[in-house]
């Protein structure tokens, strides 16, 4: 009995007869609409991120199977608090807040992957991402969290699976999370003035030396590229950069 895989990456809930899967599957006599059907319904839970996506045909029957796997926890993490990217400066700074039901969903969709022997392990890895992208969990810092599942806090509501949020938990997270942003905001130019000021106390001075005396004062890196940009290596005559 052959077998052909095809491997994919597609955008969540939005897969097409298009490339890269309709050329790779047209020549194996299978219906296409129907795989791209089925894989949307699988994946219709990902809208806005890319999934890895395995088909494997049986080319004689002309059978199929259909595998998902599961984006990174971090992008998972990310569409659940609404944000882009994690904070540049986890220890001091926060960007979103998450119940744990929103955890344990996740836990729940990396659960194949995820190393933990139970779900109350696996939501612990999952709050060990959160802690370094910044973001809290429960309007604490999830390491604040983290000690307080070891303790059994949250064992009722994490064994019973709950992932669902009520009307008036996701209005609270979305105040929350402008909060968070406003705060954000104001400590980057808090940081981005307290640089130039530096920057500027230092005027003539090597590029390596202001930023050294940057970091000495504890400007997060994103604005110390802003501030006083790396210098580029000019590479000696006959050699690469």
């Amino acid at each position: 009995m052959a077998k052909e895989t095809v491997e994919a990456l597609i955008q969540g809930g939005k897969a097409t007869a298009a490339p890269p899967l309709g050329p790779a599957l047209g020549p194996l006599g299978v219906n296409i609409g129907q795989i791209v059907a089925e894989i949307n319904k699988k994946t219709e839970g990902f809208k806005g991120m890319q999934v890895p996506v395995t088909v494997t045909v049986d080319t004689e029957t002309k059978s199929f199977t259909i595998s998902v796997g599961t984006p990174p926890a971090s992008a998972l993490i990310m569409k659940e608090a609404g944000v882009n990217k994690g904070s540049s400066t986890p220890n001091s700074a926060q960007v979103a807040d998450l119940k744990m039901e929103q955890i344990i969903k996740i836990a729940k969709m990396k659960q194949d992957v995820l190393l933990g022997a139970d779900m109350i392990h696996k939501v612990k890895e999952i709050l060990g991402t959160c802690r370094s992208m910044g973001i809290l969990v429960e309007g604490k810092l999830a390491q604040l969290t983290l000690e307080e599942v070891n303790k059994g806090v949250y064992d009722e509501k994490i064994i019973s699976g709950k992932t669902e949020l009520s009307a008036e938990e996701l209005k609270e997270l979305a105040e929350e999370k402008k909060h968070l942003q406003h705060e954000l905001e104001k400590r980057r130019e808090e940081f981005l003035a307290k640089a130039k000021q530096i920057a500027g106390d230092m005027q003539g001075k090597e590029t390596k030396e202001i930023r050294k005396k940057l970091e000495e004062a504890g400007i997060p890196e994103p604005i110390i590229n802003e501030v006083a940009p790396k210098e580029e290596v000019t590479a000696k005559p006959g050699e690469k950069k």
